[in-house]
């Protein structure tokens, strides 16, 4: 799992319920199931609106992503499978590489160096790499614009439901016993459209678009290694071109089990 996005999570809830206990609340005073419904149901449904099925698919599996492990995706240990390539090429030819490709853990490289050995040419591999890197960043994009879209729905959906609290609780002031309880349980749904808000949606879209922004940086480096590979560079002059993409460019908590790897 991606240690840092669990953290993020439980110690913002965490300390925002301690804070709340130091000042003499209760958990027990942010539980309202209807505000809950309310908030949940109502962003899930402008979010329906907003998306189509597809994009709620890909928003639903982005989750895994953001909260999940990561590949052993380090850029130095990419860039030395590159360049050994580049050595075996010059020395043996691309056929040879046919042999390293079950050495490949990254699903974007293995295919580049498959269409490479098949003779797929120069032109046309850059095309169908560069189609690959839109289409995957294209979708988490959207999958991003999605988890913001619900940061935006929540809070105001929250507040809908604190109104609809307040009109029960107006409908009640023969009963002076009930206004309090009634106004509280009215602002818990607020709490939750602007806990999930800022507290889930909008920092996930945040750390999907970083997530997606160091895997494009990366695949933009296999692919110009690997058409360096297919020119014919020197293995030399291929790291020397991509040694900038390994300047803190990692991708994710699999960073460090990959230079372990590769050394």
């Amino acid at each position: 799992m991606d240690i840092y996005s669990i953290i993020g999570v439980i110690a913002g809830t965490g300390l925002i319920l301690l804070g709340q206990a130091l000042e003499g609340g209760h958990a027990s005073s942010l539980i309202s199931p209807g505000g809950a419904f309310i908030v949940a149901g109502g962003t899930f449904g402008a979010i329906m609106l907003q998306t189509g099925p597809k994009d709620i698919k890909t928003t639903l599996k982005s989750i895994k992503l953001v909260f999940g492990k990561a590949q052993k995706q380090d850029p130095a240990v990419i860039l030395k499978l590159i360049t050994d390539m580049a050595r075996t090429a010059r020395r043996d030819g691309l056929l040879a590489l046919d042999a390293m490709v079950s050495e490949i853990d990254n699903d974007f490289m293995k295919m580049a160096v498959e269409h490479m050995v098949d003779g797929v040419d120069a032109s046309l591999l850059r095309e169908i790499l560069e189609a690959q890197i839109s289409k995957e960043e294209g979708d988490s994009m959207m999958a991003a614009k999605t988890w913001e879209g619900a940061g935006g729905f929540s809070p105001t959906i929250g507040i809908i439901g604190a109104v609809l609290g307040l009109i029960h609780t107006m409908e009640n002031l023969s009963d002076p016993s009930k206004i309090g309880g009634g106004i509280a349980v009215a602002f818990v749904a607020t709490v939750y459209g602007v806990g999930l808000s800022n507290l889930i949606f909008l920092p996930m879209a945040g750390k999907l678009k970083r997530k997606v922004q160091l895997q494009s940086e990366l695949d933009e480096m296999i692919m110009e290694g690997i058409l360096a590979v297919q020119a014919g560079h020197n293995a030399h002059v291929i790291e020397a071109r991509l040694k900038m993409y390994c300047d803190g460019k990692v991708i994710g908590e699999g960073a460090q089990e990959g230079a372990a790897a590769g050394s």
